[in-house]
């Protein structure tokens, strides 16, 4: 009996330690280097758009900083309602990166509020700013006006002319459907996927005139292929200094600025997402990024981590009553 008793001690010994040896190296499993496998940048925007073409730009770069590749993924739908709602809900352990646009964030999580259930702040952990820029009112070669006040004149005779844009609720929409009020003309809304597709329909001659940001049709406007008649800019911008601003054609506070940044679900472990934000600052300081930036005639993001946490939340509230005042419902 003391011998199988002894024996049987034994076994549970060593069946602990195996038992505890197991459960150490769980952790150790669970906490393998960040990053060990590529990293979707989920794009809410159909392909070709304005932060389409920044976020495949950046996507390039990061990859060799964080050594697994940086995969686009576009997912258009409900004014980037959709996917941003689908990455809020997706695992918090890094792989998972949201282009976050001003459309979603500031406006969208307002007109959308019955139908979300992610929040601008609480929801993600913000990462930086990627870019700033300003909008451009664009017509096709032959439309009969040069101008955003031409433009609202040839409204006046011509009711309902129809402006194209990315879609429902997003900036665009908005600051047409606040220019046909303040002007007091009648102007049809055609909504698209995404920008790019709202620019070639212009291009063709199915819709007169669009408003888009504009880093995605700058090679069009210099080409001549579409024409620059407005910019929501506050003063002339030095790449088109032909193309009028909205105040100095007589239509005071149009000055727009739109802003995209990148963002991880809520939750994901903080030194994630400072290697990220390490790794985007770095990018964004490149000369080659910075050159490129200037030719799409748009400014390098200046806000990382806390701070871009803080400036999501101030400008979903500023445009919030914004966006209610304005009476735009989803389609």
């Amino acid at each position: 009996m003391p011998t199988d008793a002894n024996a049987r001690d034994r076994i549970s010994r060593r069946a602990a330690l195996g038992l505890g040896s197991a459960l150490l190296a769980a952790p150790a499993l669970a906490q393998a280097p960040w990053p060990n496998r590529p990293i979707r940048l989920v794009i809410p925007f159909a392909p070709g758009g304005s932060t389409d073409v920044i976020a495949r730009l950046l996507a390039e770069q990061l990859q060799p900083r964080l050594g697994q590749p940086i995969v686009p993924e576009n997912r258009p739908g409900a004014a980037a309602t959709l996917a941003t709602g689908q990455v809020a809900e997706a695992p918090p352990d890094g792989y998972t990166v949201l282009l976050t646009v001003i459309s979603a964030f500031s406006v969208g999580s307002v007109l959308y509020r019955d139908q979300i259930r992610w929040d601008p702040v609480r929801s993600f952990a913000h990462i930086g700013m990627i870019n700033r820029t300003f909008y451009a009112l664009m017509a096709n070669r032959n439309a009969p006006f040069n101008s955003p006040r031409e433009m609202v004149e040839h409204a006046r005779r011509n009711p309902g002319l129809a402006y194209a844009t990315s879609g429902v609720g997003s900036i665009p929409h908005l600051v047409m459907l606040r220019l046909a009020r303040a002007a007091g003309v009648e102007m049809t809304h055609v909504p698209y996927r995404g920008g790019a597709q709202a620019v070639q329909d212009v291009l063709a001659g199915n819709v007169p005139v669009t408003l888009d940001g504009i880093p995605a049709s700058v090679p069009l406007i210099r080409g001549g292929q579409i024409k620059g008649i407005g910019v929501t800019a506050p003063a002339r911008m030095p790449e088109f200094p032909d193309i009028p601003t909205f105040v100095e054609q007589g239509f005071e506070g149009f000055v727009v600025e739109g802003w995209a940044g990148l963002a991880m679900p809520a939750g994901t472990p903080r030194p994630i997402v400072e290697r990220f934000a390490a790794a985007l600052r770095e990018v964004l300081e490149l000369p080659s990024v910075r050159e490129r930036y200037q030719a799409l005639a748009t400014e390098v993001g200046n806000r990382f981590l806390d701070d871009m946490q803080r400036f999501v939340a101030e400008d979903a509230a500023v445009w919030r009553p914004l966006v209610i005042e304005s009476g735009a419902t989803p389609a």
